[in-house]
């Protein structure tokens, strides 16, 4: 029995009630039968998880390696304070590089027809993006971990679990606020190839306009003044100061401010989009 077709009848025995009279207790259930479905192509499709295992790897042994002895020059600690200092910047990369994926796969679902099957049954509307949300921060999470193992493997310290956890914890609150972004644009969009240019647009500004990689100090002032407001610059820097040590309260607080306004603005929308789209 194939994903979709467990998923349709765990779903199809929810009842015929139209979406807005569903109780909380059926969106749960519908959330969790697509879950479930979500899961089962992942195992289905392995390919699907090779970003989340090799963009981790990718990414440290070219950052420590390459840029590492320069900036960590200018840092006062060589390379290995360097890679002290990007990998809390990494997981903050993670968090908003992986959640382009859930718009991508989202798009994709429409136009193999997937979506039109779920929108055809009595099921949550919002069920169908959560589920899709909550798929994607299994993906980001397994990501992060391949992350610290590669991280300790060049050299990094990790001087509190409780500050490791905490700065994950931290970044999948902010990645699942940006996923509401990239479902709106897989709605809105007509491919996944028009999603992912649209990612890159957003996401290339962001990463590299921020304290991921190095510190802003040495930016142009008009740089700067961007980076102070950019949340994954707060959210690399509460990362740092969970992780390595340092302030932490300003740069917490900014980013889960961020968190809740973007999803307070784009879940309604992504879902709103949803319900409607022809």
């Amino acid at each position: 029995m194939s994903a979709t077709t467990l998923s349709t009848a765990d779903l199809s025995a929810a009842g015929g009630k139209a979406d807005g009279r569903i109780p909380l207790r059926g969106h749960l259930r519908h959330t969790g039968a697509l879950i479930r479905r979500n899961l089962l192509w992942i195992r289905q499709d392995p390919e699907s998880m090779f970003d989340a295992l090799l963009m981790p790897v990718v990414f440290t042994l070219l950052f420590v390696y390459v840029f590492g002895g320069s900036i960590g020059q200018a840092l006062g600690g060589g390379q290995d304070g360097y890679v002290q200092y990007v990998i809390p910047g990494m997981i903050a990369m993670m968090s908003m590089t992986l959640s382009q994926g859930v718009g991508t796969g989202f798009s994709q679902d429409f136009n193999s027809g997937v979506m039109d099957r779920f929108r055809s049954l009595p099921i949550g509307r919002g069920s169908v993006l959560f589920a899709k949300v909550s798929v994607e921060l299994v993906r980001m999470l397994f990501a992060t971990t391949v992350l610290m193992i590669v991280a300790v493997l060049v050299g990094f310290d990790i001087n509190s679990w409780p500050g490791l956890f905490a700065a994950v914890g931290l970044a999948a609150v902010f990645a699942s606020s940006i996923m509401w972004v990239f479902l709106t644009l897989g709605v809105i969009l007509k491919n996944a190839q028009s999603v992912q240019a649209m990612g890159f647009l957003v996401l290339f500004p962001l990463q590299f306009g921020s304290s991921i990689f190095a510190p802003t100090a040495s930016m142009p002032g008009w740089l700067q003044a961007f980076t102070d407001y950019n949340p994954l610059s707060t959210l690399a820097d509460a990362a740092r100061g969970l992780m390595v040590g340092g302030p932490v309260a300003h740069d917490l607080w900014v980013t889960l401010g961020w968190s809740v306004a973007i999803t307070a603005v784009m879940a309604p929308v992504a879902i709103h989009k949803f319900r409607t789209k022809s």
